[in-house]
């Protein structure tokens, strides 16, 4: 897991929306992953993960992707998850990430939730 930045970095209130498209395999997850890793460098650590264009992930990727939610929770902040479909929720259940997420029908939901405001989680 990667360690947090060596320098202080002031978090920022920002909420920064990632859209996914397509099918996530490891190729895709690295990319996803570095961006996650340079988001937190630069502050930003409050993040949505929008899967409403994503047809498939990869479950093997599910508790990676929950190791760079704590690398965000370290660094003051939290990843969301928005725009799941019921095929991708099971996979996200089955992988063992049921309550490991935030999820949000939509990603604007998700992108409130920063403030307090709505949450939707969804059903099994």
């Amino acid at each position: 897991m990667p360690a947090l930045p060596t320098h202080q970095v002031a978090p920022t209130t920002r909420v920064m929306t990632l859209a996914l498209e397509g099918e996530i395999g490891q190729d895709e997850f690295i990319d996803v992953a570095q961006q996650l890793f340079k988001l937190v460098h630069r502050g930003v650590v409050r993040v949505v993960l929008d899967f409403t264009d994503v047809g498939h992930l990869d479950y093997r990727l599910v508790r990676p992707l929950i190791a760079r939610a704590e690398l965000l929770r370290r660094a003051g902040g939290d990843l969301k998850i928005a725009g799941l479909s019921p095929y991708l929720y099971a996979i996200f259940r089955s992988a063992g990430a049921h309550d490991a997420f935030d999820y949000f029908a939509l990603p604007q939901d998700a992108a409130k939730a920063f403030d307090g405001g709505l949450f939707l989680a969804q059903s099994a």
